[in-house]
């Protein structure tokens, strides 16, 4: 498992291929990428992400080690970019590897449901006509939550 905290863009193809290099003895693999969002009605110029750093970090492994064991899993690993960010550009990059393709899919919706409720990040949105900070979603808590049941 890698967890990574990083202000630098990456690729998400290329860490997808370094993931799928170690899928010694899997049979499926699943990659989830978040991208910093702006809609036409709802423009966003930039998104500037904080975190705890150790906090996040320690977080992060947590989650990708429930997420091995409670799913069977292979290997899993994260990577978070935090810093000042534009549209479309990658914010998160989630992989799981598993014997079979259920394991990996729920491995990975479980590493991001928790992590976007869990995990020490805050987000700022600047628009053109000022910047606020995004608030927590019911529906992200509603999200993790299933996992908990």
């Amino acid at each position: 498992m890698r967890m990574r905290l990083q202000a630098e863009p990456f690729d998400p193809g290329a860490e997808s291929n370094s993931f799928l290099a170690r899928a010694k003895g899997a049979g499926a693999s699943v990659t989830f990428t978040g991208l910093v969002r702006s809609t036409p009605d709802d423009p966003v110029e930039e998104l500037t992400l904080e975190h705890y750093p150790e906090l996040a970090q320690r977080q992060l492994e947590k989650l990708a080690s429930e997420a091995v064991a409670r799913f069977g899993l292979i290997d899993a690993d994260i990577i978070h970019r935090f810093g000042t960010l534009r549209p479309g550009e990658p914010i998160v990059q989630v992989m799981t590897l598993a014997p079979h393709r259920h394991s990996a899919f729920e491995g990975a919706s479980f590493i991001m449901d928790t992590l976007k409720t869990d995990a020490p990040f805050w987000k700022k949105e600047r628009r053109a006509d000022g910047e606020d900070w995004v608030e927590a979603r019911a529906s992200d808590d509603e999200a993790a939550a299933r996992w908990w049941d």
